[in-house]
């Protein structure tokens, strides 16, 4: 089975000129705590609500300052022909929980551990969360 059979197409997105505030509310609003930003149509980093809140506010940041200032850049993408399998494994050497999924830097979905567990046999569900839960 390839990603694209399991991400949410077209995700919600920011640029990185929106101002934190203005993220903050996207996230309120959409109810999801994290948010790929973009930046001139391509993917450029990825920005949770703990960014906004660590390394924003309690930073000092003002809520107009760009989300660029605390997103995370370069975030770990797939092409949406990535078999599930192979998206399983780079999550739990990566320890993370979102997969991007891009089409020639364009931000074409996201896929989540839980999209993939889903799809999983039982084997490769447990050993994805054990990895991801590692200290």
């Amino acid at each position: 089975m390839q990603i694209s059979e399991l991400m949410t197409a077209d995700p919600q997105a920011a640029n990185a000129t929106d101002s934190l505030k203005t993220v903050a509310a996207q996230m309120q609003a959409g109810d999801f705590g994290s948010v790929p930003v973009l930046d001139g149509g391509k993917l450029a980093g990825v920005v949770t609500d703990r960014d906004i809140a660590v390394r924003g506010v309690a930073q000092g940041m003002s809520c107009d300052e760009p989300v660029s200032g605390v997103m995370t850049a370069d975030p770990v993408c797939v092409a949406p022909d990535c078999d599930v399998d192979e998206a399983a494994q780079l999550m739990q050497d990566k320890q993370i929980r979102r997969l991007y999924v891009t089409d020639n830097d364009a931000l074409v979905g996201v896929v989540a551990l839980a999209d993939v567990v889903a799809s999983a046999g039982d084997r490769l569900s447990g050993q994805t969360i054990e990895k991801i839960s590692e200290s």
